[in-house]
This record gives C-alpha cells, sequence and structure tokens, in this order.
C-alpha cells in the first residue's frame, strides 16, 4: 500500500516539536484520526507516529506499541487505523504521557449504531413527525455543518452503523426518469398546528397542500441528491455505515400520479417502488443497505399473491436485484425487521431469494432501553427462530422513556452489552427513539447559537452506549477521567456517582410501572398519547414488569409477599435515590461551574424531584386500592395525604424542569406541560382518593381515549 508522510509542529509558547506521520494512503478515516491527535497535542509532547495495516487482525482491532523512533499503530482494517489514531488523541487529551504506550483492543460487538426517524420535508414526513424535535429539525438534516459534527463525534464514540428511519424518503431524494413529477424538489416544513393526536404519515393530502407547509431553503433534486451523496461519503470516511429502513405502504410525493397509491395490489404502485428501490441504490453508492417494516400500513396478509412478503420482494427484492445487474459487484446488505408478517413467510418469499448479506430486526427492549439490562424478549419470542434459521439479528434499542435529562449510568450500560446474545447471532445494535429526533436540540431556555447537537449535550449516554459497545472493561476511573476533563475543577467521583444515582430513577418506575411501547407512556410527563395522563387508576391497572421479583399493587393489597419486592419497597428505594442525587447535588453546587455543570445538576434535580413524586404516587395509588378492598376511612386519609404530596413533588419537579425547558410535544405521547394540564391531572389524582369507594375496585381506566386514537389513526 502506498504510504505518505508528513510532518505537523507542535508549538508551546517558543518552542515548537515537529512530529513525523507515516500513514496509509486514501484511508481517510485513519487522516481524520490524525487531525485529532493533533487538535489533543497542541503544547505536549508526542512521539513519531506509524500507521499500518495488519491483515493477521481481526476487523476494527487495534494495536499501539512504542518502539524506538516513536509509536506503531496496526490496525486490522481502516477502523482499526481510526480507533487506535483516536485511543493516542484521547490519551493525551486526557494528560496522559503516551510515549510508552502499549495497548491491544479487538471490538466486542462489531456494529454499534444509531437510529434516527430522519424529517427529511414535510411532505414526505418519516414515523411520527408531530412532535417539536421532528419539526424543528428538518432543516438540520439538509445542513452539511450538522451531519459532519455528528459523524465526526460518532466516530470518535466508536459507533460504525446509523439507521436512518423515513416512512418514504425516494420522493425526497432522487429524480426518476420514469416517475419525473414524483421528485419534491426545495425543502418543506409544516405550517399547519403541532397535534399531539393525529400521525402526520397518515394525512397524505393535506401534506401536499401548500397551504400547509412553507419552503425554508431552496434546492433543485439535483442539488438534493449531491447534498446525500457527499452525507453518505463523509459518514464512510468516519467508518460509518449508512442504512435507510422504511415502513411500509407509504409514497408520500407520489400519491395520486401516475396511478399510484398506497394500495398493496396496484401494479403502478409496485412497479414505481421497484423503480425507487433500485434508482436509490444505483444514486447513492455510499449507501450501505435498505431494511424494511412489513405491513405497518398495508393488509396484514400472510397468504396468496398479494401477502405482505411477496409485495416486499417484487418492490424491494427485485429493485435491488435490478441494481445489482447494472453494478454486478454491489452488495446491499438487508435488515428485515420483525414486524406484521411470519418468520416461515419471510423466509420463503424474501430472506431465501435474497443475494446479499440479510439479517431480521428486532425490537429487543420493546420501547423501553431503560428499564432492565438484561430484556427477556428476543430469548422468549424469537431466539429460538433466528437460530433455527442461521439468521443474524439486528437489536433495535429503543429508547422512549428520556429525551430531555442527562442521563449516565456506566454499569447499566455495561451489564447490557455483555447480556446482548453472542455475535453471530446478534448482528449489531442501534439505539434511538421514535418519539424524539436526535438532532439539534430546541427546548433549552438558555440555547447556545447555533443549538446544541443532542449527542453534544447528551455526549455522556451517547459515549457508554458507544464505547462500551466496542470495549466494556471501559471501568470506573476511565469515565471520571472524562467527567474530570469535561469539567475541569469538580470533584469528578462525586459528579460521577451522583450521574448514576439520578440515572437508575427512570430504569425503576419502568419496570414497577411497565409499558411496553412508546406511545404507552412517557415517565418523564407520566402520560401517553392514548390515555392521557396515568391516574392513580393506571398505576393500579398496571403492573410491573413480569419476572422482576415485583408485586403489583393488587397482588401487594390481597396477597403480600415478603420475598418479592413490593409497591411500598419501590417508593421508598424511588426516595432513597432522590435523597442520594440531591445530596450528591448540594455538594457539586458549591464547586465553581460551567454553564454545562449547572444545567447537568439542573437535569439531575428533576430525576430527583421525579423520583419523589413517583414514590409518593406509588403509596397513595396502594392506599386507594387498600381502601377499596377493605373500606378503611383512615386507609383512604392516607391516601390522600400521599397524593397531596406527590403534588407538592410534582410542583417541585415542574420547577426544575421548566427552569431548563420550554413546553414542546413528544411525537408519541403528548406536550410537556408540567406547570399546565399535567399539574391539574396530578391534583385530580386526589380527587380520585376522595371519591374511591369500597369494592368499586376495578373501576376500570377510560379506555375510550385509545379507542378513538385507533380510529383515526
Amino acid at each position: 500500500m502506498i504510504k505518505k508522510m508528513f510532518l505537523f509542529a507542535l508549538c508551546a509558547q517558543l518552542s515548537c516539536l515537529a512530529v513525523l506521520v507515516e500513514i496509509p494512503d486514501n484511508l481517510p478515516a485513519a487522516d481524520f484520526a490524525v487531525q485529532k491527535i493533533k487538535d489533543a497535542a497542541k503544547g505536549k509532547n508526542v512521539p513519531n507516529l506509524h500507521f499500518e495495516i495488519d491483515p493477521e487482525l481481526p476487523e476494527q482491532a487495534f494495536q499501539i506499541y512504542s518502539e524506538t523512533g516513536g509509536l506503531t499503530v496496526l490496525g486490522g482494517d481502516e477502523r482499526g487505523l481510526l480507533y487506535g489514531g483516536l485511543e493516542i488523541a484521547e490519551r493525551i487529551r486526557l494528560g496522559e504521557d503516551v510515549g510508552l504506550l502499549n495497548v491491544e483492543k479487538t471490538p466486542f460487538i462489531k456494529r454499534r449504531g444509531l437510529k434516527m426517524n430522519i424529517p427529511l420535508d414535510a411532505r414526505c414526513p418519516s414515523y411520527d413527525d408531530s412532535g417539536t424535535s421532528a419539526r424543528m429539525n428538518i432543516e438540520q438534516v439538509w445542513s452539511e455543518e450538522f451531519w459532519h459534527a455528528f459523524f465526526d463525534r460518532m466516530a470518535e464514540y466508536r459507533y460504525n452503523t446509523l439507521t436512518l428511519w423515513c416512512n418514504h424518503p425516494f420522493s425526497a431524494m432522487l429524480k426518476l426518469e420514469k416517475y419525473p413529477d414524483v421528485a419534491l424538489s426545495d425543502v418543506a416544513v409544516p405550517t399547519y398546528e403541532l397535534d399531539d393526536w393525529i400521525l402526520p404519515q397518515y394525512m397524505q393530502e393535506k401534506l401536499q397542500d401548500p397551504a400547509n407547509y412553507k419552503i425554508v431553503k431552496k434546492m433543485p433534486i439535483e442539488e438534493k441528491i449531491k447534498f446525500w451523496q457527499h452525507v453518505m461519503r463523509y459518514a464512510k470516511e468516519r467508518g460509518i455505515d449508512i442504512y435507510f429502513i422504511t415502513w411500509n405502504i407509504w409514497v408520500h410525493g407520489a400519491e395520486g400520479k401516475y396511478g399510484i397509491d398506497a394500495s398493496q395490489t396496484n401494479p403502478a404502485t409496485i412497479d414505481y417502488m421497484r423503480e425507487s428501490v433500485k434508482q436509490f441504490v444505483l444514486t447513492y453508492p455510499d449507501l450501505k443497505g435498505l431494511g424494511i417494516t412489513c405491513g405497518e400500513h398495508m393488509e396484514n396478509k400472510l397468504e396468496g399473491e398479494n401477502s405482505v412478503e411477496k409485495w416486499m420482494w417484487k418492490t424491494y427484492g427485485q429493485g435491488i436485484v435490478d441494481a445489482k445487474k447494472e453494478q454486478p459487484g454491489r452488495e446491499v446488505h438487508f435488515i428485515h425487521r420483525i414486524w406484521y408478517s411470519g418468520m416461515k413467510e419471510m423466509m420463503d418469499d424474501f430472506i431465501s431469494k435474497y443475494p446479499d448479506p440479510i439479517d431480521v430486526g428486532f425490537k429487543y427492549a420493546k420501547a423501553r432501553l431503560y428499564s432492565i439490562p438484561n430484556p427477556p424478549f428476543f430469548k422468549n419470542e424469537l431466539q429460538a427462530q433466528c437460530e433455527k434459521y442461521k439468521l443474524g439479528c439486528w437489536m433495535n434499542l429503543r429508547n422512549d422513556d428520556i429525551f430531555l435529562y442527562r442521563w449516565g449510568n456506566p454499569d447499566y450500560v455495561r451489564e447490557y452489552m455483555k447480556n446482548l446474545p453472542p455475535e453471530p447471532l446478534l448482528a449489531g445494535y442501534h439505539m434511538g427513539s421514535d418519539g424524539y429526533v436526535w438532532g439539534r436540540e430546541f427546548a433549552s431556555t438558555e440555547p447556545d447559537s447555533p443549538r446544541q447537537l443532542e449527542i453534544d449535550k447528551h455526549w455522556y449516554k451517547f459515549m457508554l452506549w458507544g464505547r462500551l459497545g466496542y470495549d466494556p472493561s471501559l471501568d470506573r476511573g476511565f469515565f471520571e477521567k472524562q467527567i474530570a476533563f469535561r469539567f475541569p475543577g469538580t470533584d469528578a467521583a462525586k459528579l460521577y456517582e451522583t450521574w448514576q444515582t439520578a440515572s437508575k430513577i427512570i430504569p425503576l418506575v419502568n419496570t414497577a410501572h411497565w409499558r411496553d411501547w412508546d406511545h404507552m407512556w412517557s415517565p418523564e410527563i407520566c402520560t401517553s398519547k392514548k390515555e392521557g395522563y396515568h391516574s392513580v387508576n393506571h398505576f393500579i391497572e398496571y403492573g410491573p414488569l413480569k419476572g422482576q421479583g415485583m408485586q403489583s399493587i393488587d397482588e401487594f393489597v390481597r396477597s403480600p409477599n415478603a420475598d418479592l419486592k413490593s409497591p411500598l419497597d419501590v417508593a421508598d428505594e424511588l426516595d432513597r435515590l432522590a435523597a442520594e442525587t440531591l445530596a450528591g447535588i448540594e455538594k457539586l453546587r458549591a464547586d465553581k461551574n460551567s454553564k454545562e455543570l449547572r444545567l447537568t445538576l439542573g437535569d439531575f434535580e428533576a430525576f430527583a424531584r421525579l423520583s419523589q413524586y413517583y414514590a409518593d404516587k406509588l403509596r397513595g395509588s396502594t392506599a386507594v386500592h387498600r381502601f377499596r378492598v377493605e373500606g378503611d376511612r383512615n386507609i383512604q386519609k392516607e391516601a390522600v395525604n400521599h397524593l397531596e404530596a406527590a403534588v407538592e413533588h410534582w410542583q417541585e419537579y415542574a420547577a426544575a424542569a421548566s427552569k431548563q425547558y420550554d413546553v414542546q410535544l413528544f411525537a408519541r405521547t403528548s406536550y410537556t406541560d408540567w406547570n399546565g394540564a399535567l399539574l391539574e391531572s396530578a391534583k385530580a389524582d386526589i380527587e380520585i382518593a376522595e371519591q374511591a369507594k369500597k369494592g368499586a375496585f376495578p373501576e376500570s381506566v377510560d379506555h375510550s381515549r385509545a379507542k378513538l386514537f385507533e380510529k383515526n389513526n
């Protein structure tokens, strides 16, 4: 391999040191690592550096060792050189002497990714772009500056995959000779009011009406194509694979043109989709792969010529086969999600025919990434079939739990990674959300200019899920150094402990009040799209995640078991976590600190106040149910007292949250109106307790809202 050699100067005051770098040519990912070394090394001694590919090393692995004249970095491939160089840059930045460095690392999990529901345009939304974050980030995903910063950070955190999810990206990213009128030039944002009730993708005709959107960026379709070609090439130069994953059948922008509609039996739609898939592959040479979600907007047939799998093969499968005929050496990886289909049908009608590497995809923790580090669902529901058919599975680590507050618990993430299935059963993981777009933040009451990238605001969380996926042996000492560098002059050990304690709160609440899916509730606002605010009755009706040694409120009231954790035990644990968090905050606030640390501690306080709220909510709900079963008026008074205390804690929580964040709409649940409707709903729990009657259990939750939601969507 051709090598290039160059010098760069490291200057400190009046003296300069020249460092010789020898690196293989045409490896831009390795060049990026060298640039990070230069950035970190200002004013510090750095040895000469020699980079080299060693094919004997595994993929993404690296070795660093000292020898006469400097450091040698060996990488099993370009990513290995990238990670080896970033290792040196990080150690220099953290103040280590790298002159005698001796390190060898191999990735624990080979494919480590992020998931982003990408809001390309008002006219072709992703899945539920109703939320504030989706609406505000449309312009950002058409910004090179955004993607450059985002991919740089992904590489530093050792992610190598980005899955971009959109119902129908083709109309915003392609120009088809056969269907030229489908292409959507320019970038449009919605002008219709935010709505926490109707999902935008169900308003296909309304979305195309110019009265409901405005153009914010003039961009001919040819320029848009060049933009995305650049984005994918930049990602590749940072060692990151790009996948686009869709839901079907959506044809935003094409509806009503050339006879196209969302019908499963329409030949025009099938031909249009097949051509779109073909040209998407041919137009974007750096696209790693595609993925599909069967049946989200289909008739859900498993048999016959119009089955979901046969439709998928006629469109996606044949489209890729068509592209490969024109580019015989092209390999298109594929992710076939497990959703509204059957494994036998998937194998017979799609997977067995697919010419390139193909894996399945599964919601590994349902929508509750922050619950327990060893969710049982894959093992119980899919593992045997994957083993039978020798399929790898991408684990979709869905976080629809925590959007606002800065979370960070290394022990939890480390255990999570170690509990994932082994490779090759594990194809990889991608972490992200359906109810939130992790682009730039648009809720801060003290915003930076430009608005801060979410991956920078939540740097610790993103670092944990990437770095511990690559190397779960990273210990507390490593993360304390990261914290000390980020917040100089602060007690890093205390901040580490307080951060970890605060981060245990939501997982405990989620486990005690288990709701599988994203729309079912948000612990940050105690509400859901389908059922509204989760009242005392919800907490009585919905128990804990099974198999976690917890009793539901009903089980505890009717037959308490000292060997199991009761709702009151959970409440006591929540109060303990809150007290420890608040004590840590008090000590840390005594230090001189930055704006970022002040806001981070503010997030911890929000966690703590929310924990206190849920503690008394559980006690109050338990007492309400006891009164209904036993009829003792003293217990009813106890319930009222606990729920009055819960309201006081909610007000403290609302003060902490609203101090740092404006009200916004969470797409899958509702508004973060802590001081308004949510506070009034918390107060309504007191009325439920005051009006409770003996023998009235079960007082069923009103599910009429949920039924209306299903009807509308």
